[in-house]
C-alpha cells in the first residue's frame, strides 16, 4: 500500500466500512516478536491487528479499537484475531515450523460482554492447537473496579490450562492492589517510566516492580523497549525479558515464520524460585509469622541479592541494626549499604562465601571488615561474622538469609592478647625464659617456641609429665617432686615454685606454675614457665 495515499478515517467513516473489513479480511495480524536478551533467543510473541483499507491505507489502532470499544465490535475483533492466530499455529505445526507462545489481547468488553472464553475455546478446539501456545493479556485497566469478577475469569482461564498476562502494568494506579488480588502468571511490564532518562525515579519504581515480581515467582515481560541502554538497564535490575523495536518491529506472518526458522528459542523461567516450605507471600507480608520470627526470635538476620557480583540488600531485623551498634534505620543500611561497602579483599572474601552457599546448599560462614557509615554516628569499621545460607533464586540472581555477628570488640582484645604474647615472647628470648601450657584435665602440654627450638620438643606433649621425664629434661631425684606438683594442680593449688637443675648439665632453674579455674573453682588449666638462675639468683630479677 503506497503510504502516500494514506487518510484517517473518523470515527463514522470507521463504522461504515467495518463490515466490508471483516468481509474482505481486511485486518491482518502481525506478530512482535519476545526475546530472552542475555540470550538473544525467542521466548515469545505478541499479536496484534492492523487494518489495510483498500482506499485509506493503514488505519492506526488507536484510532479504531476505542471506536470498536464503545460499538460493540471489540469482542467480534478479538475473536477474529483469535481465529487467525489459530489458523497460523496450525499451518506451523503442519509444515513443523517450531514454535512459541503467542500473547493475545482479551478486552475487558470481551470478559464482561458474555459467552467470550466459550467462543474462544470453541475455536481454538476447531484448529486443534494446544492451549500451551497461548498467553492470555489482560490489561491493567480492565481489573480495576471488578477485582471478584476478574478474579473467577482468571481462575477460569487457567482451569482450562492458559497463561494469564497483566498487560499495561504500571499504567495506572492502582498495580500493586491488583496484583495482590489477581493471581496472573506473567507480567508485562510498560515502559512509560523509561522515557527520557534512564534510571533515575523512575529506574527505582522499575527496580521495586521487577524484585517484586520475582519474590511471587512471576516473570517480566518488559514492552517497549527501544534501546540498548534501557535492555542493558533492565537486565541489570532482573529483567531479561523484553519487546520492542530493539530487536523487532510487528512483522507479518511470512516474516515472523522466517525469524522462527532462522532464530533460536526458548522457553521462559519462572521468577524466583524459593526454598521448600517458604511461601514468598508470607515471607515478605509483615503482618506474618514468618514476619514476626524474623524480627523478634532470631538475631541479625538479613536477606540479601546477589548477581553477577553484586549484592544488595533487601532486608533487615531491628537485631542486625543492633548488631551494627550504629543507631541506624532499615533504610538507611538498604539504601546506601551498595555491596555492603566492601573494599576489594572483604568482597572477594564474602562473594566467594556466596558461591560455597550456593554450591553447598547448606550454610557458610566468614568474616569480614566492613566500613560503615551512619549519619548519627559517623564512621567505623566493623569486623562481622556472616553465616548465610540460600533461600531462592532464579535465572541470574540469588536470594541468602545471613545472619550476622559484630564480633569487633572480641577480635581487638584478641589482636591486643596476640600483641602482648609476641611481646612476652620476644621479653623471654632475650631473658632464657621458657614458657608453656599445661591441660590440668587432658594432662596435654604446648612448649613455647623456644622449648621447641631448644629443647627440641614437639609442639603437643601428651600425658605430660612423664614424656619429659623420660627423657632426661628433669632429672630422675626431682621426678617425683615433679609428678606430685601436677597432683597438687589438679587438686586446687593454685600456685607453685622451686629451683630445679634441668637437663643432664643440671642447670638451676627457678620453675613456676600458675594456675586458672573455671567459673566454679574447679582447675583446668595452669601456666608453666622456667627462668635461668645464674649465681643463685634469677636471670630474670
Amino acid at each position: 500500500m503506497d503510504n502516500s495515499k494514506r487518510y484517517f478515517m473518523n470515527k463514522n467513516e470507521i463504522l461504515e466500512n467495518t463490515e466490508q473489513a471483516f468481509e474482505e479480511e481486511q485486518f491482518l495480524v502481525y506478530f512482535q516478536p519476545q526475546y530472552n536478551y542475555t540470550s538473544k533467543k525467542i521466548i515469545g510473541a505478541e499479536a496484534l491487528v492492523r487494518w489495510f483499507h483498500p482506499l485509506y491505507g493503514m488505519q492506526s489502532p488507536g484510532d479504531f479499537i476505542p471506536v470498536y470499544e464503545s460499538s460493540g465490535y471489540i469482542t467480534r475483533l478479538d475473536l477474529y484475531v483469535f481465529e487467525k492466530i489459530c489458523a497460523f499455529l496450525r499451518k506451523c505445526i503442519d509444515k513443523n515450523v517450531r514454535i512459541v507462545p503467542i500473547s493475545f489481547n482479551v478486552s475487558r468488553y470481551d470478559v464482561y460482554g458474555g459467552n467470550f472464553i466459550e467462543d474462544m475455546e470453541a475455536i481454538r478446539k476447531r484448529y486443534d492447537i494446544p492451549v500451551t501456545y497461548f498467553r492470555i493479556e489482560i490489561t491493567e485497566s480492565s481489573l480495576v473496579g471488578g477485582n471478584e469478577y476478574m478474579i473467577r475469569i482468571v481462575e477460569s482461564l487457567h482451569s482450562l490450562g492458559y497463561v494469564v498476562e497483566m498487560d499495561d502494568f504500571g499504567s495506572g494506579y492502582s498495580s500493586l492492589n491488583v496484583l495482590k488480588d489477581v493471581e496472573v502468571d506473567i507480567i508485562k511490564l510498560d515502559m512509560i517510566f523509561m522515557r527520557g532518562k534512564i534510571g533515575g525515579r523512575g529506574g527505582i519504581i522499575i527496580n521495586s516492580i521487577i524484585k517484586m515480581a520475582n519474590w511471587l515467582g512471576t516473570p517480566v515481560i518488559a514492552e517497549g523497549v527501544e534501546t540498548i541502554d534501557q535492555a542493558e538497564y533492565l537486565q541489570s535490575i532482573g529483567c531479561n525479558y523484553i519487546q520492542g523495536y530493539l530487536f523487532s518491529k510487528p512483522v507479518p506472518e511470512n516474516e515472523y515464520i522466517d525469524m522462527l526458522k532462522s532464530s533460536k528459542i526458548c522457553e521462559m523461567k519462572s521468577g524466583m524460585k524459593l526454598i521448600d516450605k517458604l511461601d514468598a507471600e508470607k515471607f515478605w507480608n509483615y503482618e506474618s509469622i514468618e514476619t514476626l520470627v524474623f524480627n523478634s526470635l532470631v538475631g541479625g538476620a538479613a536477606v540479601i541479592s546477589y548477581e553477577k557480583g553484586k549484592i544488595e540488600t533487601l532486608r533487615v531485623n531491628q537485631n542486625y541494626l543492633k548488631e551494627l551498634g550504629m543507631n541506624m534505620e532499615q533504610q538507611e543500611v538498604v539504601l546506601y549499604q551498595k555491596n555492603l561497602g566492601f573494599d576489594k579483599q572483604n568482597a572477594k572474601i564474602y562473594i566467594d562465601t556466596i558461591k560455597r552457599a550456593i554450591k553447598s546448599k547448606e550454610n557458610e560462614t566468614c568474616r569480614t571488615w566492613r566500613p560503615i557509615h551512619s549519619p548519627c554516628c559517623g564512621d567505623d569499621n566493623l569486623y562481622i561474622e556472616s553465616t548465610m545460607r540460600v533461600i531462592g533464586h532464579n535465572e541470574s540472581q540469588t536470594l541468602l538469609y545471613v545472619l550476622i555477628r559484630n564480633i569487633t570488640d572480641d577480635y581487638r582484645s584478641f589482636q591486643q592478647l596476640a600483641e602482648s604474647e609476641k611481646k612476652f615472647r620476644t621479653a623471654s628470648e632475650q631473658a632464657n625464659i621458657y614458657c608453656w601450657e599445661y591441660n590440668i584435665g587432658t594432662k596435654e602440654m604446648r612448649p613455647c617456641s623456644r622449648c621447641m627450638r631448644d629443647l627440641g620438643l614437639p609442639p603437643l606433649i601428651e600425658n605430660y609429665p612423664e614424656p619429659v621425664i623420660e627423657s632426661g629434661l628433669f632429672p630422675a631425684d626431682y621426678a617425683d617432686m615433679y609428678r606430685d606438683w601436677h597432683k597438687q594442680l589438679a587438686e586446687g593449688a593454685d600456685h607453685l615454685e622451686a629451683i630445679i637443675p634441668l637437663t643432664k648439665d643440671r642447670i638451676p632453674f627457678h620453675v613456676r606454675y600458675t594456675a586458672e579455674f573455671d567459673e566454679v573453682g574447679h582447675p583446668y588449666k595452669a601456666y608453666g614457665s622456667a627462668t635461668l638462675v645464674v649465681d643463685g639468683e634469677d636471670k630474670n630479677k
